[in-house]
């Protein structure tokens, strides 16, 4: 059942509460219409639309223009968040590890840094392995539960599949991050992309692709998973 709770005038802690769900919702899964914000809030789009409205003011949303998959039209507005919104979830102590990490760099170098992501990244790898039903799950459950882990994880992670209606071997999914916990280390230091791309790859066992990142500007990290690859890359 829909409601058409106003976000205008009072800021009441239940408003307050409606629109952090809301911006938690835009990060996890923008770029994102006010349509599908209502049916998982439980509002209508009118009502969502004010709340975001509202974050829009406060420059933690903005209006993404997207174009129809297929023929022509009007494009959509679909919603993500803003930089500013990026740095609203951010850890408060991030500064002290972006200059940890600088400390490392320079008594060890870049392989010292590299070191140090895939320690940062071993608990994606253990929680994958112990989630996976099988050591010979296909790439569509290694996916879906790498997805998982990073959700857990605090990543705000997605799962979109692309390519519907296209020959078998253009599947593909992509694992979207909403939310980076190391956000401002990645963006001095790329070697944590990097070192997390490979673990994806290694992980599902086929050469994925970054499309966007958050460090590089993108609003949300996107990993493109050929899932009609017909010989999976060999595990390193």
């Amino acid at each position: 059942m829909y409601s058409d709770e106003s976000a205008a005038g009072t800021t009441s802690p239940a408003i307050e509460g409606t629109r952090e769900r809301v911006l938690q919702l835009v990060l996890a899964r923008g770029p994102v219409s006010a349509a599908q914000l209502g049916r998982a809030v439980g509002l209508t789009a009118a009502a969502v639309r004010r709340h975001l409205d509202a974050l829009e003011v406060e420059d933690l949303v903005e209006v993404k223009l997207v174009s129809p998959s297929r023929g022509a039209g009007r494009p959509s507005r679909r919603y993500v968040v803003t930089h500013q919104a990026q740095k609203h979830f951010e850890d408060s102590h991030l500064d002290v590890a972006v200059e940890a990490v600088r400390r490392l760099h320079a008594l060890g170098g870049p392989d010292e840094v590299r070191a140090l992501a895939r320690e940062r990244f071993a608990p994606v790898e253990e929680r994958f392995s112990a989630r996976l039903s099988s050591p010979e799950a296909d790439l569509e459950e290694r996916t879906r539960v790498l997805t998982e882990v990073l959700e857990q994880l605090g990543y705000a992670s997605t799962l979109r599949h692309v390519g519907a209606g296209l020959a078998p071997t253009l599947r593909a999914a992509q694992v979207c991050q909403g939310h980076c916990p190391l956000r401002g280390i990645p963006e001095h230091f790329p070697q944590f992309c990097q070192e997390e791309t490979a673990l994806f790859a290694r992980l599902l066992g086929v050469d994925v692709r970054r499309l966007s990142t958050l460090a590089t500007g993108g609003h949300v990290c996107t990993t493109h998973v050929p899932l009609g690859r017909a010989e999976p890359v060999a595990s390193t």
